[in-house]
């Protein structure tokens, strides 16, 4: 008997099995897209390589300027000192004339940004507008490179309408008011001062002078604005905070002498 038959069972072959679905793989992520620069970025990043120009066409004047003088020089000396071309030039600057302002405007600010935010401690309006002019003066002679460029250039254009003279415009204004000191009007107090500090620093980089010269200057300047001998002794000598370095955009690649 076959047993097959008896016990029911079919030992005939199934139908094949179907094959195993395979297992669901998770599709990759999409890889990031990356964004364009916006506008800002691009405006922000065009802007400081201007600047940058701009400081490297100013740094290299001023040694251009020292060398064969402001009346001298061309532009094509500039040119060649800070490596750019001619059109890069007349990206900033129109003239000689117009490079010539700039640096001094750009190098006398950066002394007085630093140099006023000092001052403005002492509540003294003579106090303050003496220990300015001695900060200014003994800068000039630790950067003796920009002592003699501002001494070459004069005052119409190192102090004519800049900082300096409105800051010491400023004091002169307050001294006169409180009636610490005798001038027959702001402009005569200010054109004291200020021929006396670029005459002084033209004196103090080329001959010999005494040990605190500015001091000496300043001393002589108070007196002859009405101050008592004693009195201008004590302001124009009295200790001052010098600041370490001067940190501005072409300051900051000149090292103090001293």
């Amino acid at each position: 008997m076959n047993v097959s038959l008896w016990l029911g069972i079919s030992l005939m072959p199934g139908p094949p099995r179907p094959p195993p679905m395979p297992r669901s793989v998770p599709a990759p992520a999409p890889a990031p897209v990356e964004e364009a620069p916006s506008a800002d970025h691009r405006t922000r990043v065009g802007a400081e390589r201007r600047e940058r120009t701009r400081v490297r066409l100013l740094e290299s004047a001023l040694g251009v300027f020292n060398s064969k003088g402001p009346d001298v020089a061309v532009i094509d000396d500039f040119i060649a000192a800070a490596g750019v071309s001619r059109g890069t030039f007349y990206n900033h600057f129109k003239t000689t004339a117009d490079l010539l302002l700039a640096l001094a405007s750009a190098m006398s600010d950066e002394v007085l940004q630093v140099v006023d935010p000092l001052v403005l401690e002492i509540e003294d309006p003579i106090r303050r507008f003496s220990a300015g002019t001695r900060m200014y003066m003994h800068t000039a002679l630790r950067y003796p490179l920009w002592g003699s460029f501002i001494t070459r250039v004069g005052t119409r254009i190192a102090a004519r309408g800049q900082l300096i003279d409105a800051y010491l415009t400023r004091d002169l204004a307050l001294a006169i008011e409180a009636g610490r000191i005798k001038a027959s009007s702001v402009q005569v107090g200010r054109d004291i001062v200020l021929g006396s500090i670029f005459y002084g620093i033209e004196t103090m980089i080329t001959e010999p002078t005494q040990d605190h010269h500015p001091e000496h200057l300043m001393h002589c300047v108070l007196v002859g604005l009405g101050l008592s001998a004693r009195e201008a002794q004590r302001i124009a000598f009295e200790e001052l905070s010098m600041p370490a370095t001067i940190a501005g955009p072409i300051f900051s690649g000149m090292a103090p002498t001293r």
